[in-house]
């Protein structure tokens, strides 16, 4: 039998191609993205105007759009909303226009994803209209007080004309003091329908603006309309609210009085506004009302002379409605002690505040006066203070202190009309570098070594606290080195410098901001020091010394001939023989050696000028007959004939040594 090979290839051959096919098919659809599913779909009904839905889509690789599907009148009919939004949006929406729009009624909204891979719906949602309506804004046309009713403000507004008129309302009025940032709400709903509504807000302060705004929405809707536009309106004056007091205790003058100046300022909770016509000041020593003194200003500080005893003072201020409470203060007697109850004290800084904390020993005390002021070189101009009750910290905002300037903050305990002894401290809300460096200059200069001196830079120049000082010195083309030292120190003694050499010096003042350089000076050590000259001196003092304390001994031992050195017998001329030679004799004695030289005879008889030699008068004095056999003939020849001369003409007595008469 024979068979044919054909059907079997074809067959195997359709196998092979529906293999591929599926294989193809089934790559197409691993491949396939289909959309993320819509999320986040939310629905608000604007009152006739639209029904506005949206959704937040995820990031998709493709291109695609997106198609909202509604039901509505209960669920008898059902549209469509169409969007072309890209994926590369971060959020998709769509809205209904009338008059497709009903109300009241509940509505179903699906939102379907598509794109080029296929579709994908979100969750069915439901909406009831009147808990999704958002409403326009109310119109404030009027905030005024109401004459004779202190502290209220009467509001009144307009009605949203885009609302249900049988509807009712709530309202959110918001409101501030026009200096505050922080806002103050109160909550109310209006059932009526009339077109102008109004509101009365009580319990404010007296003469103070405030800034109104407001919002309203469907009682059973949960999305509010927007907030008005803002009005400001001003309740009534009163009489001034109450004073906060306050003293500085100077010490007492020379004749005894004592300066205290008084200060006061509006109280804590006061008006804004309010403004004071004047003051009135009364005061008497303690337990003696007879001698009560009053004083009358305009200026909110006072200067007082009081007595050693204790004052009591008490300030009101007015206006033409009237007084304020009266503000109450006790002075102290100069010699009352005080008491102390605060162990310690600190200020640091937060991010915009600067918090002043203190540990106290007394628990009874739950009241403080906080006091602050500029630390300048001059007497401060102004303080400023604050009480603290129920709390044993107290804070205050950067911006109302300057940067740069050190703040003295001193604590007062107050124990009923007693004050205690504060504690101080000192702060900064900013420090920056030194406006000027310490002004130098070198002291005590010696070989090796000097002292440098250099002054505290003015409080208004130090711009933070000064941490360190820094020393920087350099011998001429030498090496620059530098020594730091802490901030109470103002003097210091560089050594180990070189002998004779020039160098140069400044000194950095430091704060937590950086340094600044002082004055830059120039010094040269010496080549001797002092205590090198005084060594010096005393060893050829000390070396005066000892030869004079040798020579007082020598003469203490030998003492004839200490004197004949010091004090040499000198000859009586009057006691001399000269005068009795004669002729040949005289001449003998005078040339008792010219035998020794004849070969000179002739020309010593010449007399020739002659001056003495330096030791003749020295050598005559202590010896003269040696003096006599010493001298060479020629001197004495010089001086014979003029001795002859002398003797004839005068024919008186000559003066000679002892000895040769």
């Amino acid at each position: 039998r024979e068979f044919s090979s054909q059907p079997s290839c074809i067959n195997l051959g359709m196998m092979w191609a529906k293999v591929l096919w599926m294989l193809l098919l089934l790559c197409k659809l691993s491949l396939a993205v289909l959309p993320a599913k819509p999320e986040n779909i939310s629905c608000i009904f604007y009152y006739e105007e639209n029904f506005t839905c949206t959704w937040s889509p995820e990031k998709e690789a493709s291109y695609t759009w997106y198609k909202v599907k509604r039901t509505y009148s209960y669920g008898y009919k059902s549209d469509i909303c169409s969007t072309d939004n890209s994926t590369r949006g971060n959020h998709a929406s769509c809205s209904f226009l009338p008059p497709t729009i009903t109300n009241p009624d509940n509505y179903t909204i699906q939102v379907e994803a598509q794109n080029a891979d296929g579709i994908m719906k979100s969750d069915i949602t439901y909406w009831n209209l009147d808990a999704i309506m958002k409403i326009e804004p109310p119109e404030i046309f009027s905030v005024k007080s109401v004459l004779g009713i202190k502290r209220m403000l009467q509001i009144k507004w307009i009605r949203p004309v885009l609302a249900p008129h049988s509807s009712t309302l709530k309202y959110t009025l918001r409101f501030r003091t026009i200096n505050s940032a922080y806002w103050m709400e109160v909550n109310f709903t209006k059932e009526d329908i009339d077109r102008d509504e109004t509101y009365n807000l009580t319990e404010l302060q007296a003469f103070t603006e405030y800034v109104m705004t407001l919002r309203c929405a469907p009682a059973e809707s949960m999305f509010w309309s927007g907030w008005s536009q803002e009005k400001v309106g001003t309740t009534e004056e009163e009489a001034p609210y109450g004073l906060d007091l306050w003293r500085v205790l100077k010490p007492a003058m020379v004749d005894g009085r004592r300066p205290v100046q008084l200060m006061w300022k509006k109280a804590t909770g006061a008006p804004v506004l309010e403004k004071a016509l004047g003051y009135n000041i009364w005061y008497f020593p303690e337990n003696n009302t007879n001698l009560t003194e009053t004083v009358n200003t305009t200026n909110q500080t006072h200067e007082l002379y009081l007595g050693g005893k204790t004052y009591w003072v008490y300030v009101v201020s007015y206006n033409s409605l009237g007084e304020s409470p009266v503000a109450t203060l006790r002075i102290p007697a100069l010699n009352e002690k005080t008491f102390q109850c605060i162990e310690a004290m600190q200020a640091c800084l937060t991010q915009d505040q600067l918090v002043v904390e203190w540990q106290s020993s007394a628990p009874e005390v739950d009241t403080w006066m906080v006091e602050w002021f500029p630390d300048v070189d001059s007497e401060p101009s102004s303080f400023s203070w604050e009480s603290v009750s129920q709390a044993r910290n107290w804070t205050i905002q950067k911006d109302e202190l300057k940067p740069l300037w050190c703040y003295n903050i001193s604590v007062y305990p107050v124990l009923r009309d007693r004050v205690g002894q504060p504690y101080s401290t000192q702060a900064y809300v900013q420090e920056g570098i030194p406006s000027a460096g310490p002004v130098t200059q070198a002291d005590s200069i010696g070989v090796k070594t000097v002292t440098i001196t250099w002054k505290e830079i003015p409080k208004s120049k130090r711009n933070g606290f000064i941490k360190n000082y820094t020393i920087f010195y350099q011998a001429e083309d030498g090496k620059e080195f530098s020594k730091t030292v802490n901030s109470n120190i103002l003097q210091y003694r560089l050594e180990s410098l070189t002998r004779r050499t020039s160098y140069s010096l400044q000194v950095m003042a430091s704060t937590n901001a950086g340094g600044t350089n002082g004055t830059k000076i120039n010094f040269k050590t010496l080549s001797i020091s002092v205590l090198e000259i005084f060594f010096i001196t005393s060893l050829v003092g000390g070396g005066f010394l000892i030869l004079i304390m040798l020579t007082v001994a020598y003469g203490l031992k030998k003492p004839n001939k200490l004197k004949h050195l010091c004090w040499p017998d000198v000859p009586n001329p009057a006691e001399s023989s000269i005068a009795t030679w004669r002729g040949d004799d005289f001449k003998d004695k005078l040339n008792l050696k010219e035998s020794d030289d004849p070969v000179n005879m002739e020309e010593d008889q010449v007399l020739k000028p002659y001056s003495a030699p330096t030791d003749f008068i020295d050598k005559l004095v202590v010896n003269f007959e040696n003096f006599l056999e010493e001298v060479s003939t020629e001197e004495l020849g010089k001086s014979q004939e003029n001795i002859l001369k002398e003797e004839k003409n005068k024919n008186g007595i000559l003066c000679c040594p002892t000895s040769l008469c």
